[in-house]
């Protein structure tokens, strides 16, 4: 009968017919023969199952066999017995070289017909070494899915004992190699399934042997710290971390970060392979094990494992937010990095080069998935918004990108930085400040960060970019007896010749700390700038001054020599007068009093009160000055300048009092106005807290810089609670009070101030109110005809004729801007540029320097943004739209710099003429040394950390082989992957939107 079903077998005659002529010989084989026919029969159907060229020839000799198996038991045990299945294991079937693959199908077919025999028990216990041999041997994964799918359905076969916990070691390393090496779709899939089946073995014996657990763990984990591996351990390791019970999760991560043997290149290895699992597609809680590692790390304090981790995995697992499988968990271990990621910006910044096409793609993907991603990518962006504000340049396209988007609200962010930080003690990372390879392109220098003191940051980089106090500074003598001017100059001296890319402003900081300040809370800058000059001041003022020695000028008379060579530094450059006049309404008299400033302090005017054309910038025609002169009679009170109860009527020059002006240019986009309304009603008084009012998050009314100051110099009138004391009348009167700029200061410091009690809620709030800034500001000031007759012989412009005011014209060179809504929160950066006076190689004439014209000014100095260590260049666009794009950016203090011609030419000759003579400031040989000490030693510290890191790095893995597609943009409008702008949707109708 073999002889007959072999002929059939290997006949030419069609499949229908060869089926019907075998149908015949396996009836036949149900009916009873002898053992030497059955025999023959046996070893002809393994022969076709083992060898057989084609899958019809195994399906006849499979049927064959289970026919002989259910008909024939005896002889079947017989034949399966267990030499044969020895022989079969260890030498294979068929001819050297052309083993069969199907062995291990054969022993799995035959089982079930032997499981009662008395061999049974034989069989088993060779299985269970054969099978821990072949696990040893490391077959591929389809052979490895074979013996799972052996040891699954007969239990019987896995090994026991210890060999059990070695069987399943060994099974983990096995999957350590699996490696897809096809592109194909369905030999992917076919490869998901064989890993699947070998995790789902370990599952079944972790469960009936949960001493197992452990053992194995340590073993996958022994794997993937290794920094001695030839291959990179398989991805696939991930399908059996999904298995292990979420109970033992606090025990295994418990002992893993406090193994002292494990080492931190160890540990790193390992929690970055882990993180490249996020990439499995088929795994579940794989996130969940990689945010407890991460989170057991910070626990025991290992932040430079979890920095150099984040830093160099974090676009990968942002990239799989393409891929809705694995989506859900890559955006858990997302969430996880940003939020708890809080010393440093550079986190989130590697992202943001990728977010708005990310965005694109989840909303061209249109899902329920894509959706729900990208309301909480939206917040997650904001809540890194919050975290590190002060990069209005680079957050602006991310914005865009997410407007459309919900914006979570403040207590939602404080509670998600609050609850994912590393750790609740801001010293604990002093020492991890953000990696700065090297210089800024700038070419300026950052300042470190020492807890919340960007406060401070902020306020000196806006000094030092004052390039004439800076000069000054620097060019202070040594053992001036000014200790703190001597810090300042040691702290300047540094930020213009380190070459670190930013430098700690500690011992500074120390020196310069107002005593009723809280450390490492967040302190108001304009506070802090007013006590840093008034310490200045002081030091110099009371004997411990030195004097920068001015060079004799033919225009610079004994009087006025003596009188600019008294003044302090901070009075020469930030030093400023006001008069101060109030008039009785009662008697007319006019009582005077003239005060010195380095700020003023700009309040906002009532939400009632009507600023019209308050931001224009045109260059406008010379307003007449306002006249300080008593009525004849009581009824010439309406019209006095002293108090406005309407707006002027148009073409009343009469009324027009002197205005400040905005000139050159002003935001982009916004219409220029005429001045004319800018005198404005005063009928309601000037009160403190009706003028800050309610907090807004956007102005009612356009206003300006201009506008503020207008109100600060108005009339204000003094009545009920605030009437005046008249020495003349010798009672509390009704007064007229009015301030009037007597004297410009060199740089012209204007604190907005934001930032009121409000007596019902018992909270200082801030005023989110969006002003312009002038980028050139026309200042009145009061001058005495002997003023006005000096100003006219030294400066270009004149005082209108008979007039008691001049103009001064300043350009901005500081914005330093507040990010939140609180003084006692929030964050502080500036924005800077270094103004100067005279056009670059252009000699001065007839004495007086050649003005920069207003094109250079205003469109060829560089604007730099200043972020504590970040220095990036920026522009006047970006400052005048911050607040447009992020509404809690607001302005705070301003600083200006004079133009030379007006009041002040004499401090302003001497200044250039000082410039042009010594060049940039020398230095003092103790200051030189320590420099060129710190320098030397930095470029020692680069080559030791270079060195460092080298080793450090070299043990980070790289992707596995098989998931290089995912490693680089694909921009072929075929695919889906990565973050190219061309990438689609990576819907779940594309394959590779898997994660392939």
């Amino acid at each position: 009968m073999d002889k007959i079903l072999e002929a059939v077998v290997m006949s030419s005659y069609p499949n229908n017919v060869k089926q019907g002529l075998v149908r015949r010989v396996i009836e036949a084989s149900k009916q009873p023969m002898d053992s030497e026919q059955c025999w023959s029969m046996l070893e002809l159907s393994t022969k076709l199952y083992l060898t057989g060229d084609t899958k019809y020839k195994r399906e006849i000799g499979k049927e064959v066999l289970e026919v002989y198996g259910h008909y024939h038991p005896e002889e079947f045990e017989e034949f399966f017995n267990v030499r044969f299945l020895l022989s079969l294991l260890q030498e294979g079937y068929g001819p050297l070289g052309k083993r069969s693959h199907y062995v291990l199908d054969y022993i799995q077919l035959g089982l079930q017909f032997v499981l009662e025999s008395p061999s049974a028990n034989s069989i088993f216990s060779l299985l269970r070494i054969e099978v821990l041999r072949k696990i040893c041997e490391r077959p591929s994964p389809k052979q490895c899915a074979k013996i799972s799918k052996l040891l699954t359905q007969h239990p019987q076969c896995i090994p026991t004992g210890k060999h059990q916990l070695l069987f399943c070691q060994q099974l983990i390393r096995c999957i350590g190699h699996f490696q897809c090496v096809s592109e194909e779709e369905e030999q992917i899939m076919e490869f998901l399934e064989q890993v699947n089946k070998v995790s789902g073995l370990l599952q079944r014996i972790w469960r009936t042997q949960t001493s197992t657990i452990l053992p194995s763990l340590k073993e996958l984990f022994t794997i993937i710290s290794s920094t001695e591996e030839q291959e990179v351990p398989s991805n696939a390791l991930a399908s059996v971390v999904q298995f292990v019970p979420l109970e033992l999760m606090d025990g295994v991560i418990r002992n893993l970060t406090n193994d002292d043997s494990i080492t931190d290149v160890q540990m790193m290895m390992a929690i970055s392979r882990m993180i490249d699992w996020v990439s499995w597609p088929l795994g579940k809680n794989i996130d969940k094990w990689i945010i407890a590692l991460l989170k057991g790390l910070a626990s025991v304090k290992k932040f430079s494992i979890l920095i150099e981790v984040t830093l160099s995995k974090i676009e990968k697992v942002f990239s799989k937010l393409l891929y809705p499988i694995v989506r859900e968990g890559a955006l858990s271990v997302l969430q996880y990095m940003l939020l708890s990621f809080q010393h440093s910006h550079e986190a989130f910044h590697l992202l943001l080069p990728h977010i708005p096409r990310l965005v694109a793609s989840l909303k061209k993907e249109d899902s329920n998935s894509a959706t729900s991603s990208l309301e909480q990518l939206a917040e997650l962006i904001h809540c890194m918004f919050f975290r590190f504000s002060g990069f209005p340049d680079l957050y602006e396209p991310v914005l865009e990108a997410v407007k459309a988007l919900p914006i979570p609200n403040e207590d939602r962010i404080k509670h998600l930085l609050g609850q994912n930080g590393w750790t609740s003690q801001k010293n604990e990372l002093a020492c991890f400040y953000p990696r700065l390879a090297s210089k800024s392109e700038t070419g300026k220098i950052g300042l470190i960060n020492l807890g919340n003191t960007c406060y401070m940051n902020s306020i000196i980089q806006s000094l030092f970019m004052a390039s004439d106090f800076r000069h000054s500074v620097l060019n202070l003598t040594e053992g001036n007896s000014q200790p703190l001017m001597t810090k300042l100059q040691w702290l300047f001296a540094f930020l213009e010749h380190s070459q670190r890319p930013a430098i700690s402003p500690e011992s500074f900081l120390s020196a310069s700390w107002p005593p009723w300040f809280t450390p490492g809370a967040q302190q108001d800058c304009s506070e802090y700038l007013k006590y840093l000059l008034d310490r200045l001041h002081e030091e110099e003022k009371t004997g411990k001054r030195i004097y920068q020695k001015l060079k004799e000028s033919s225009l610079m008379s004994q009087a006025v020599e003596h009188h600019y060579l008294n003044k302090t530094l901070i009075e020469k450059m930030f030093g400023g007068k006001m008069m101060t006049k109030i008039r009785c309404l009662k008697c007319l008299n006019v009582s005077s009093r003239e005060e010195a400033f380095t700020d003023l302090s700009l309040a906002f005017p009532p939400s009632d009160r009507n600023m019209h054309g308050s931001t224009s910038v045109l260059p406008v025609e010379e307003i007449g000055p306002q006249f300080i002169e008593p009525p004849v009679n009581a009824g010439q009170l309406a019209g006095s300048p002293w108090i406005r109860r309407k707006a002027p009527m148009v073409g009343d020059p009469a009324t027009l009092p002197m205005l400040v002006e905005t000139l050159g240019f002003k935001e982009p986009g916004k219409a220029a106005n005429p001045l004319s309304g800018n005198d404005v009603s005063v009928d309601t008084a000037k009160d403190p807290f009706s003028t800050f009012g309610e907090q807004a998050c956007a102005p009612k009314d356009s206003r300006s810089v201009p506008d503020l100051i207008n109100y600060f110099l108005s009339p204000e009138r003094l009545t009920a609670e605030n009437k005046y004391h008249c020495e003349k009348c010798a009672s509390l009167q009704d007064a007229e009070k009015v301030a009037e700029l007597t004297e410009g200061p060199h740089y012209l410091i204007l604190t907005l101030l934001r930032f009121s009690f409000d007596p019902r809620t018992m909270k200082r709030k801030k005023i989110l109110d969006n002003i312009s800034i002038p980028v050139v500001l026309k200042l009145p000031i009061l001058v005495t005809p002997e003023e006005t007759e000096e100003v006219c012989r030294c400066g270009k412009d004149s005082a209108a004729p008979g007039s008691g005011f001049m103009s001064l014209l300043y350009d901005l060179c500081s914005v330093v801007v507040h990010s939140g809504i609180s003084s006692e929160s929030g964050h502080y950066y500036c924005y800077s540029r270094e103004c100067t006076d005279t056009v670059p190689h252009e000699q001065p004439r007839d004495g007086v320097p050649k003005p920069a014209s207003d094109k250079q000014l205003d469109l060829e100095i560089q604007w730099y943004l200043f972020n504590d260590t970040r220095v990036s260049f920026s522009s006047f666009e970006s400052v005048s739209n911050v607040t447009s794009f992020f509404p809690k950016d607001t302005a705070y203090v301003l600083f200006y710099r004079q133009r030379p011609g007006r009041q002040s030419c004499l401090l302003h000759e001497a200044l250039t003429e000082a410039g042009r003579l010594h060049g940039e400031p020398s230095l003092h040989k103790d200051l030189m040394e320590a420099i060129s000490k710190d320098n030397i030693l930095y470029l020692q510290e680069q080559e030791k950390e270079a060195r460092n890191r080298a080793a450090y790095i070299s043990a980070l893995p790289k992707s596995p082989l098989w998931w290089r597609d995912l490693d680089k943009d694909k921009d072929d409008d075929s695919s889906s992957g990565g973050c190219s702008p061309a990438a689609g949707g990576g819907g779940s109708g594309s394959f590779h939107g898997l994660v392939f």
